[in-house]
């Protein structure tokens, strides 16, 4: 993908080119050092670098917030139906700005169908499911479901015939490389804990909670793997939702709107307990609030700046930075056991993503 406000670069034919300054006046009237002149400057500088960043530690700061607000029995429609609420409220300006008037192109049938099913299969299947995962297991070991959903998109790209191996080249030998290291990490954080390390002092803000925890890992478990498959099939679908409806602002909007109407209906019918459903002025609040702004509105602000300034293949690079924040940060925080098995499978996990990426961006055009 590629930015529509990039400049395609001039082609000048050297006969009418303007004649060259000589090298002492250019420096004394540009003020560069010569050392400086024939060095390019990166797109985005480190502007681009830093807002990924951000965008890893808004991503770890939505899962520990969460950790802790369902664990203290926030339900989980709620969770996700205020955070549809807030999500919308704080894409809806983007929309209004960027994509103003074409809301009026939703009203087709054809594109409401595909929006509708968007949030289904994109919004309230997948962030339910990965909460209910998130409430059984623990914070570290969910972030890692969410940096195989690349992973898992490919094989089902694959299995579908939407994509091609090529096992004659090194790309394709490395993103099955890629794929099982990913996968064998993931094993051995399930089947191999080892001795536990104690890295640091812990604060461990629900220690009661590690009990409960143990006893439906397996559980949690299913949850988070069925979560990645529901979203590497959205990412599967976008192709056509963006065919019929091009506008990425209002078509999150609506995603996020119509899911978080999906997960209200079903929480309504399942869990009528009003506390339950209770926010008040405490965390449950700040967490909704966070989610909606900076975990949705934020992230996807920045992820779209940086698409057009460096490629799509920029922003999956620093997903693995989520994995280490919230492991260390879960660790100390809410006291998330480090043992030798789980610190070996989220190396794997980390090591094969990266291996899949690169030879992922092989592929982009211009490679």
């Amino acid at each position: 993908m590629e930015s529509a406000d990039e400049e395609q670069p001039l082609l000048l034919d050297p006969q009418h080119l303007p004649p060259a300054r000589p090298a002492a006046a250019t420096d004394a009237n540009t003020h560069e050092s010569p050392s400086s002149k024939n060095v390019a400057r990166p797109a985005g500088g480190w502007k681009a670098p830093m807002a990924m960043v951000l965008v890893q530690l808004f991503q770890t700061g939505l899962v520990l917030l969460s950790k802790v607000v369902i664990g203290h029995g926030l339900c989980v429609f709620a969770l996700v139906t205020y955070r549809s609420a807030f999500g919308t409220a704080f894409l809806l300006p983007f929309a209004l700005i960027c994509e103003r008037d074409k809301w009026r192109e939703m009203m087709n049938w054809r594109v409401s169908r595909w929006i509708i099913f968007n949030g289904f299969i994109g919004y309230a299947v997948p962030i339910n499911l990965y909460y209910n995962g998130l409430r059984d297991t623990t914070s570290s070991y969910a972030i890692i479901f969410l940096n195989m959903i690349p992973l898992i998109t490919f094989i089902l790209s694959l299995a579908f015939k939407m994509e091609r191996l090529k096992f004659a080249t090194v790309a394709g030998s490395l993103k099955i490389v890629g794929v099982l290291a990913s996968v064998g990490g993931t094993m051995v954080i399930n089947l191999y804990k080892g001795n536990e390390l104690h890295l640091w002092s812990s604060l461990q803000y629900h220690k009661n909670e590690q009990t409960e925890v143990a006893s439906h890992h397996v559980r949690g478990t299913i949850f988070l793997v069925a979560s990645s498959f529901a979203y590497a099939c959205w990412y599967l679908i976008q192709s056509e939702v963006h065919k019929v409806y091009p506008y990425k602002y209002w078509s999150s909007m609506a995603t996020c709107l119509v899911g978080g109407f999906m997960t209200a209906f079903a929480g309504v019918v399942v869990r009528r307990d009003w506390d339950a459903w209770k926010l008040g002025w405490n965390l449950k609040l700040l967490t909704v609030v966070y989610s909606g702004g900076l975990a949705t509105a934020g992230k996807y602000s920045l992820n779209s700046w940086v698409v057009g300034k460096q490629g799509p293949a920029y922003p999956p690079m620093f997903s693995p930075l989520s994995v280490v924040f919230t492991v260390v940060l879960g660790s100390i925080l809410l006291g998330d056991r480090i043992t030798v098995g789980s610190l070996l499978g989220t190396t794997m996990v980390i090591a094969g993503l990266y291996v899949f990426l690169w030879a992922k961006s092989q592929d982009l055009p211009g490679k």
